[in-house]
């Protein structure tokens, strides 16, 4: 073979090397690019979730204090309530006692009569009076 062939052929391949070394690079730096794209978004939808997760979590905090003060103030009518009903309580064993200590004075000055009522009697079944028997 002639040697201007064989440079020729060497150069060709070279050309060749080169135009392939070329095309690998162009892929590579397409696909960086590709791939940083890509992160970016990534990074762009991991913001926004992270966002969103925040936002949630406001929320729940926020729902869960709404709902530890409105126990509170149940919490609080439930005890007034209770004070209301032992003071009431209270006042009926008072009024018992009362009741107890004038049932016995009027035991001691007229015996006998307590245990008769000392007024009528009237209900839904009862008429008010008025009528005779027959």
């Amino acid at each position: 073979m002639d040697t201007w062939v064989v440079v020729l052929v060497v150069a060709v391949a070279v050309a060749l090397l080169v135009v392939l070394a070329l095309a690998l690079a162009k892929r590579n730096r397409i696909n960086g690019a590709r791939r940083r794209e890509q992160a970016r978004e990534a990074l762009r939808e991991a913001e926004a979730r992270r966002t969103q997760a925040e936002e949630e979590q406001a929320a729940a905090e926020e729902q869960a204090a709404r709902a530890r003060r409105e126990r509170a103030e149940m919490e609080e009518r439930i005890r007034l309530a209770e004070e209301e009903a032992r003071r009431r309580a209270q006042q009926a064993g008072q009024h018992a006692a009362e009741a107890d200590q004038l049932r016995a004075r009027a035991e001691k000055l007229a015996p006998g009569l307590a245990g008769e009522r000392t007024r009528p009697v009237t209900g839904p079944d009862q008429p008010t009076g008025g009528a005779t028997r027959r």
